[in-house]
C-alpha cells in the first residue's frame, strides 16, 4: 500500500500546522494516485487558484512488481512555474519536468512542489507499506 499525505503551505501559514489531506492505494500493478488541481481525476487536490500546480501535476503509479514510481507530468506550458524535489531523510534530488523516479520499496519521504514566483508549496509525504 502507498499512503500519501498532502499539505499546502503559503508564507502566511509557514510554521502553522496546515490541514492535511490523505489518500492511499494498494500496491497492485496499475494502481494510480494523482496530485493536482483537477478534483475529477486527482485524489489529492490543491487550491484552484494555485496555478503553479498543473491540473494533473504528479502521478504515482504501481508497477508489475508492486513497486511505485512518481512522474512529474508535463503540463500545457513548455516551462513549468514550479520546481519539484524528492526528499528522503538527508537525501534530496530535483525531479525533472516530465521525469520519473522510482520510490524505495518500504520507504518514506516527501515530494515538494515549490512555486517559483511566490513563497508557497505543496508538500506530499509518502509511505510505502510493504
Amino acid at each position: 500500500m502507498l499512503e500519501l499525505t498532502m499539505a499546502t503551505v503559503a508564507e502566511a501559514e509557514a510554521g502553522a500546522t496546515a490541514g492535511m489531506l490523505m489518500a492511499d492505494a494498494p500496491s497492485e500493478p496499475g494502481a494510480v494516485l494523482r496530485v493536482g488541481r483537477d478534483k475529477s481525476v486527482c485524489r489529492l487536490s490543491t487550491p484552484d487558484d494555485w496555478l503553479f500546480v498543473s491540473r494533473v501535476h504528479l502521478e504515482f503509479l504501481c508497477g508489475p512488481e508492486g513497486t511505485w514510481q512518481v512522474t512529474w507530468l508535463r503540463g500545457s506550458q513548455p516551462d513549468p512555474s514550479s520546481e519539484v524535489r524528492l526528499v528522503m531523510g538527508e537525501y534530496a534530488q530535483p525531479l525533472a519536468y516530465g521525469g520519473t523516479v522510482p520510490l524505495p520499496r518500504g520507504g518514506s519521504g516527501e515530494i515538494i512542489i515549490q512555486d517559483r514566483t511566490a513563497p508557497r508549496s505543496v508538500n506530499v509525504g509518502f509511505y510505502h507499506e510493504v
